[in-house]
């Protein structure tokens, strides 16, 4: 099938979708869950097939781990699936009903945003979360995930149809084609008559590339230059606990640390503590002159870090390092290097961490956190289709609520304007 038949299939199953129930929307994810879990083995396989194939092309670490499947992360799949389906259906309540002078009683109802055009690199689970997302909120998905992930994003592609038909869906509200190249994408994303909104999750270049040339609204969220800041008083060893997690736990998700940011008053102590650690995660640092003392003990995998350092997205083993004086410092480093992605601070001083929250401009603030945490999975959305670092119409993990509109519902009777 060309693109355009694609799309025009997904927006076709869209009235269907509208009429389901969110019983019948719940079977196409409890179906799914277990379907996954049945061909996990033959999921892995598949997944194997193409991490060599990565492997093999020269790709890095960092990339291989955000394409690989394991059994454990397939077993986390198969409950994000059960978790969604756990969640409360978000469409057709009203909300914020209110009687008005008039006598009109006027609220709101939630629904569907339409056909999501979802554009991802590498993850093949990225495009099995996103059916799930979208199908529970009564939309269709036209998925395109990385070519590398090709065999194991066909496979889930497959399940998700299977399933959606076994519960009484039209399948075409989900299609995964891993095979579209730059000319296909750009076709998808101008079809402004079938596709509502378009979601590039990936590189920059990608996300770049989609905004600069959609006919759709697009989410954007360009990349992750999430930061934390330690201030005056932390507790250190709870803070090295934190940063090795914010940066080693997972060093290619997006939200991940890339720049550790230090009271001058800490900044001896604690990354003296720090420095074992970072060296025992072979972690490459780039700190700023007055912390290079500091981190000595990692030899050669310490640098002095530029000023174009600072804007940098590793999604790898690396972490910029600097010190400041104060909380104004921090926020203001923060202003001119990051991404609106996650920002966090350690602190014991309850009006710092109020400022710093009121003052980080980014989709998710943590306090006395990692800013692994911030994940849609994590923050009971049940999963995510992206994280937002655009304000319109969504900012931070995008959920269920998130993939819905609202449109407005007036109760009369026989009101007129006149």
């Amino acid at each position: 099938m060309s693109i355009r038949a694609v799309a025009e299939a997904a927006k076709a199953s869209l009235p269907k979708l509208a009429k389901s129930t969110g019983a019948a929307r719940n079977a196409f994810l409890e179906r799914a869950a277990h379907n996954i879990k049945r061909s996990s083995k033959a999921l892995v396989a598949e997944n194997a097939e193409d991490v060599s194939s990565a492997l093999a092309s020269g790709h890095t670490e960092a990339f291989l781990d955000r394409l690989a499947l394991n059994q454990s992360r397939v077993d986390g799949l198969v409950k994000s699936f059960l978790d969604v389906a756990a969640l409360p259906d978000p469409l057709y309540g009203l909300e914020e009903l209110e009687r008005m002078a008039s006598g009109l009683t006027v609220g709101r109802m939630r629904v569907p945003l339409g056909v999501i055009a979802f554009i991802c690199e590498a993850r093949p689970g990225a495009a099995a979360e996103a059916a799930a997302l979208t199908v529970k909120s009564g939309n269709a998905i036209v998925c395109k995930p990385g070519k590398e992930s090709a065999k194991s994003s066909k496979f889930l592609g497959a399940i998700m149809r299977r399933s959606l038909a076994e519960a009484g869906l039209p399948e075409d509200a989900v299609a995964v084609i891993p095979a579209m190249g730059r000319e296909e994408i750009l076709e998808l994303v101008g079809l402004d008559d079938c596709v509502d909104l378009a979601i590039p999750r990936g590189g920059e270049g990608l996300i770049r590339m989609v905004a600069e040339n959609a006919k759709v609204p697009v989410l954007k969220h360009y990349k992750g230059v999430c930061h934390l800041y330690v201030d005056a008083g932390a507790d250190l060893p709870s803070a090295v606990k934190v940063i090795i997690d914010a940066k080693a736990s997972r060093p290619a998700a997006c939200n991940a640390l890339e720049c550790l940011l230090v009271h001058e008053a800490e900044a001896p102590a604690l990354l003296s503590a720090l420095a074992p650690e970072l060296k025992n995660y072979r972690v490459a640092v780039r700190a700023s002159k007055e912390c290079m003392g500091h981190l000595a003990q990692l030899g050669e995998a310490l640098t002095e870090a530029s000023e174009e350092d600072f804007d940098r997205e590793y999604l790898d083993l690396a972490l910029n390092v600097a010190a400041v004086p104060d909380l104004d410092a921090a926020l203001d480093h923060i202003r001119r290097h990051g991404s609106r992605h996650t920002e966090s601070i350690l602190t014991n001083d309850l009006a710092n961490a109020r400022r710093f929250v009121e003052e980080a401009d980014a989709s998710c603030v943590m306090v006395n956190a990692s800013t692994r945490l911030n994940d849609g999975g994590v923050l009971g959305m049940g999963g995510e289709i992206g994280i937002s670092t655009t304000k319109l119409h969504a900012y931070g993990p995008m959920g269920l609520k998130e993939l819905t509109s609202r449109k407005f519902v007036v109760f009369g009777h026989g009101h007129v304007r006149g």
